[in-house]
């Protein structure tokens, strides 16, 4: 592709589409032009080529081969400008601009007495271009002539680099020191387009900076915005810095005029970094760190039951992995840690428990809510007032997410917990179990990649949304005890453990003890111990008539 012939151009060498390769036209010498040439194949077959730095262009088809003819413009260089006076009423135009006699002789400045020739030099400091201007804002260039940056010849080098929007402003920065100063010798754009062959800024190409940190100070007008968006899209906001114009000045030289040299310094001096996207300074969160010294923060709560408090607190914008061997009453105690929490803070929760069907889900809620039960031919069975009480109750506080898809996903599950946090006022999403959503981990994903991930997005959503996500996750099969039982699993029982070790900010392990009919509550990791909670366990009497736990008498 970088030997076309065009006098024999084969147009299979390109599929259907636009590429874009050199130019055999203008390449050599212009090879600082990398690939300025697009080959566009149609559907019918027919090839267009265009060079967007010389010119050449044609177009080979089924019906033949018939290039556009083209005499390729030669860059040149204009002698020594054919104006040569220095009059007194031209230093007076200059010197009410506030532009001192001295910096006009140094950047050569001459004038027929209608036109203002200002010489545009290479880094060698040779004579490249000439603009010319009126005092009354007509221009002109010297034709074909290679576009090169003003004052490049000074700044070509430098660490920094102030991009201005024209002469007059790179001359009012020489005024008071700032040597550094350059601009585009076509101006502004009427608005931002950011085409990569925009002729407008081809002096950029041709004039290759070293600078580490480029200055956006362009006009304060809708053509000095859009410039500034085109050398930002061009630099990054990795390298710019922008000044902030005053609103009473349109540009720098206004600024020298209506404020002085002291107030264009210190316009310069103070430029604003832009910031990057994620990086962030000690600035942007003074105030919530004076919250946090103050007290002035959302506190975790406390669930209401008993000791476990001491050792577990739930604060918003966490996220928690409740763990356990399979039948040990995970969701039994989950289910009575959200039910006091609802009882005891007024919170909302949306819950996604497949392994039970819904009814009985609600159900089991219902027997906690009344601590009554729901079947017949117990003498402790609740009225059907009882019953609507509690319904009411769940209704007021409990959303079931369910899933129309076969295998669900982690981001259908979290987009319906989107909406009831939005629509209802949620403050916790449940998922019991994780395995029922490990399921939709395509084959080519690594167990670990597909827990990272989960992990990650429920973490992101209860950051995002100020909510509480628990997770239960069922640990790997465990090795037998000498007695037979299995020892409490931890969090690197957990399959995928060190995801779940590292990425939690509270682990939870439930163990039932069915000789004494107790079920015990360790907490395993608490990310914040200073905050909410500490490493510990609690034990609780496990009630069968009434479906509920409850602290283990001493």
């Amino acid at each position: 592709m970088n030997n076309l012939d065009f006098d024999n151009l084969n147009v299979d060498m390109v599929e259907y589409g636009s590429v874009k390769t050199k130019c055999p036209q203008c390449q050599p010498p212009h090879n600082k032009h990398d690939n300025p040439l697009t080959l566009t194949k149609n559907n019918d077959g027919t090839v267009l080529w265009n060079c967007h730095h010389c010119g050449f262009k044609g177009v080979k088809g089924n019906t033949g081969y018939n290039p556009t003819k083209h005499v390729r413009s030669e860059i040149r260089r204009p002698e020594k400008p054919k104006i040569v006076e220095k009059s007194t009423d031209m230093y007076k135009y200059f010197a009410n601009r506030h532009i001192s006699k001295g910096t006009v002789d140094d950047f050569e400045i001459t004038t027929d007495g209608y036109w203002i020739a200002l010489p545009y030099r290479n880094k060698e400091n040779e004579l490249v271009n000439i603009k010319y201007r009126t005092s009354d804002k007509k221009f002109k260039q010297e034709k074909q002539t290679e576009r090169t940056l003003y004052n490049y010849d000074r700044i070509h080098d430098k660490d920094e680099v102030i991009f201005v929007e024209g002469e007059m402003d790179v001359l009012s920065l020489y005024e008071i020191g700032f040597t550094n100063a350059t601009s585009l010798p076509d101006g502004a754009p009427k608005e931002a387009t950011f085409k990569t062959n925009d002729a407008r800024f081809k002096a950029l190409s041709n004039c290759p900076l070293e600078a580490k940190k480029i200055i956006l100070f362009t006009d304060n007008d809708s053509a000095g915005k859009a410039l500034h968006d085109e050398l930002l899209h061009r630099f990054g906001k990795d390298l710019c810095w922008y000044v902030q114009t005053p609103t009473d000045c349109k540009d720098a030289n206004d600024v020298l005029i209506k404020h002085g040299k002291q107030k264009l310094e210190e316009l310069i001096r103070n430029a604003i970094p832009y910031p990057v996207d994620g990086l962030h300074s000690v600035n942007d969160y003074i105030g919530n760190i004076y919250d946090l010294y103050n007290g002035n923060y959302v506190k975790p709560i406390e669930a209401g039951m008993g000791k476990l408090d001491e050792i577990y607190k739930i604060l918003k914008g966490t996220f928690h992995t409740v763990t356990g061997i399979p039948n040990h009453g995970k969701s039994y105690f989950l289910d009575q840690l959200l039910l006091r929490i609802a009882q005891n803070h007024n919170w909302k929760f949306a819950l996604f428990s497949p392994e039970h069907s819904t009814g009985m889900h609600i159900r089991r809620l219902v027997q906690m809510v009344k601590e009554k039960s729901f079947d017949d031919g117990f003498t402790n069975r609740m009225s059907q007032t009882e019953l609507d009480e509690a319904l009411d109750f769940i209704n007021n506080h409990y959303f079931f997410i369910e899933t129309k898809e076969e295998v669900p996903t982690i981001d259908y599950i979290l987009d319906i917990a989107k909406s009831s946090i939005l629509k209802y006022g949620v403050n916790g999403i449940v998922i019991d179990p994780y395995n029922e959503v490990n399921a939709s981990r395509k084959g080519n994903a690594r167990e670990d990649e597909h827990i990272r991930d989960f992990i990650s997005k429920c973490k992101r959503f209860a950051r995002i949304h100020d909510v509480v996500v628990w997770v239960v996750a069922h640990p790997t099969k465990l090795p037998k005890a000498n007695d037979g039982g299995y020892a409490p699993p931890t969090a690197y029982d957990i399959s995928g453990a060190s995801h779940w070790h590292n990425q939690s900010d509270v682990i939870l392990t439930v163990h039932r003890d069915f000789d004494d009919n107790s079920t015990e509550v360790m907490t395993r990791k608490i990310r914040e111990q200073d905050l909410y909670g500490k490493i510990g366990s609690v034990s609780f009497d496990f009630d069968l008539a009434k479906k509920n736990i409850r602290r283990k008498k001493s």
